[in-house]
């Protein structure tokens, strides 16, 4: 049986038994067409998987990913008679240690607003104002990068406070309540952007360029390395990746929760409210941040003190 076919055979049976299996079956595709789509399944060998296992040269998560999604795939194919032995490589590399992201400190994202005032060294495509507002939308409402380039103006509700984020990682919309200073520094934005483009039509893109169209993540991602730099933000505990733009929405959670803590409410019963919030699958997802800073860390501790072991906030000091 042909490779290719057996692969659409695969995906369709785990999909038949309510398995979304939508990257999962991405990957098998990939590999199927790296193999070649007229190749026999039988004729796969362990060259095939390690080529594409390493197709990005390091043996990081995502190689783990696709290991286990091949794994599986070869199982299913042995017991149809297809395989007589899976040709995944025999070794697994151990895997890098996992990513921390970054957590800015209030400091740090006072410099960071600051500098998208003079951060451009030469002409740009993104007005100072609009990276600024990219910033207080990512740290402000705890969206993905891509989630605040993809809002258009219908989605953006200044009388009530909400956003409608319609194009999300895992293909759900949501509604994102906003507070009050978030509200008026859309709503100044909103207007400075009219202004300079003309009357904006529901259909447009809410953060545009300076020649009005919709922003791409790549112009974004190299604006805020250059706001970064500028503000003189970097990393200090040897991390792997400097400070990301992505890293505003873990600050959010973190500092949401750290809040909930500190206004002593059951963090445990709001933790799937976050969730939805931040458009999480899963709660673990959510559940992540909690081990994240020393500040959280601190005042998770001070709570169990107190409602475990019977202290005060003056003994536990």
């Amino acid at each position: 049986m042909r490779l290719h076919d057996l692969v659409e055979q695969y995906i369709a049976f785990r999909q038949a038994f309510g398995a979304v299996f939508r990257s999962e079956g991405y990957s098998l595709r990939r590999f199927a067409r790296l193999v070649g789509t007229d190749v026999n399944v039988a004729d796969v060998h362990r060259a095939h998987v390690s080529d594409f296992l390493s197709e990005n040269g390091i043996a990081n998560r995502s190689w783990h990913v696709k290991h286990a999604t091949l794994s599986v795939f070869f199982r299913y194919a042995i017991s149809r008679g297809h395989l007589a032995s899976s040709p995944m490589p025999p070794t697994i590399p151990k895997l890098p240690p996992r990513f921390v992201p970054y957590i800015y400190s209030q400091d740090e994202l006072h410099r960071l607003l600051r500098a998208t005032d003079c951060y451009q060294r030469i002409a740009n495509v993104m007005e100072p104002v609009t990276a600024r507002t990219l910033l207080l939308v990512l740290y402000g409402a705890g969206l993905r990068a891509s989630e605040a380039l993809a809002l258009n103006c219908v989605d953006v509700d200044l009388h009530d406070g909400v956003l409608r984020i319609r194009r999300t990682k895992f293909f759900k919309e949501r509604l994102v309540p906003i507070g009050a200073g978030l509200v008026k520094a859309l709503g100044e934005y909103r207007e400075r952007s009219s202004q300079r483009t003309g009357r904006r039509q529901d259909a447009m893109p809410f953060l545009v360029s300076k020649k009005g169209v919709r922003l791409c993540l790549n112009t974004v991602q190299g604006a805020f390395e250059r706001i970064r730099r500028e503000a003189g933000v970097q990393r200090q505990d040897g991390g792997r990746f400097q400070p990301r733009l992505h890293d505003l929405r873990h600050t959010f959670a973190v500092n949401c929760l750290t809040e909930w803590y500190r206004a002593g409410a059951d963090v445990q019963k709001l933790l799937p409210s976050l969730s939805t919030y931040l458009g999480h699958k899963h709660l673990s997802g959510t559940m992540f941040y909690l081990s994240m800073t020393p500040e959280l860390l601190h005042e998770a501790s001070k709570r169990f003190e107190q409602s475990f072991l019977g202290t005060t906030d003056e003994t536990s000091h």
